[in-house]
């Protein structure tokens, strides 16, 4: 049995990481949910807060204290909390899966660093249809992406921080990783006013925020007389915390190393 540690188990993610991790409890379950000091649920069973049923499991505010109770960490927190939770992962040689989204590229060099020492599972996106819809893209680019004017449509709830989404922007990265273009210098994040003809090498993103969208992903392939949209629209986040699951449970035992969501789900990796 894997024991999974939950960083900010009062969340939306976090709560519905207790509970999906509750529904399958075949092969691991959480031990541990850390909360911020401050925040009022401290104390509180993680699983009346989560699901209204308890699970024996209180909330507690630093990992410090139960270094010895977890296998795992599951992380869908903050950009800033995460590199913190790395560094404990790191010195306490525990596997860590990661699903913050927003990581910069400083923080990123970080996670692959910590990558040689310990098992670390990162994804901006551990739903399952996601990760099918990358390769989709891929093969989408690749026969068509050269010819075809690309854009990457997103949307997600007004509290969410990062803006285009982790998942939106690895669309992005994949197709310009199989059209062999630098990802940097052909992204046009927003347009205003009047510009020239669109340039047929650039990859075009837009974000909306609003209400409670869950998570809305569309990569745009349009041609002259043909549209091609790959959308993937997520309505609950269980579909997300239900993929971490698989994730933290396939991580539990493997090698030093960074892995993704393809690796668990035996897709063609295109990271690699």
């Amino acid at each position: 049995m894997v024991r999974i540690a939950i960083a900010g188990a009062a969340g939306r993610m976090g709560r519905s990481l207790i509970e999906a991790f509750t529904i399958n409890t075949s092969d691991s379950k959480v031990t541990v949910a850390t909360v911020l000091t401050e925040d009022p649920s401290l104390g509180m069973d993680s699983g009346i807060l989560a699901m209204g049923i308890a699970n024996g499991v209180l909330n507690v505010s630093a990992l410090n204290d139960c270094i010895d109770d977890f296998d795992v960490l599951v992380d869908f927190t903050s950009p800033s909390a995460t590199i913190e939770h790395l560094a404990f992962c790191q010195k306490h040689h525990k596997a860590l899966v990661i699903g913050t989204t927003g990581l910069n590229d400083e923080q990123l060099e970080m996670v692959r660093d910590a990558g040689r020492q310990i098992p670390i599972l990162i994804s901006p996106n551990m739903s399952v249809g996601v990760n099918l819809c990358f390769g989709l893209v891929e093969a989408a680019a690749k026969a068509v992406g050269k010819d075809y004017d690309i854009e990457v449509y997103e949307a997600h709830h007004r509290n969410k921080k990062d803006s285009p989404s982790g998942t939106a922007l690895k669309l992005g990265q994949l197709v310009a990783k199989t059209l062999g273009r630098n990802f940097k210098e052909v992204s046009i994040f927003g347009r205003k006013g009047v510009s020239d003809d669109r340039d047929l090498r650039t990859i075009g993103f837009s974000t909306v925020r609003a209400g409670d969208i869950v998570g809305d992903h569309t990569v745009i392939f349009a041609g002259q007389g043909e549209r091609i949209e790959i959308t993937h629209k997520a309505s609950n986040r269980m579909t997300f915390a239900s993929g971490a699951v698989k994730a933290a449970n396939w991580i539990f035992g493997k090698p030093a190393g960074i892995y993704s969501m393809q690796d668990v789900l035996e897709l063609d990796n295109p990271d690699q």
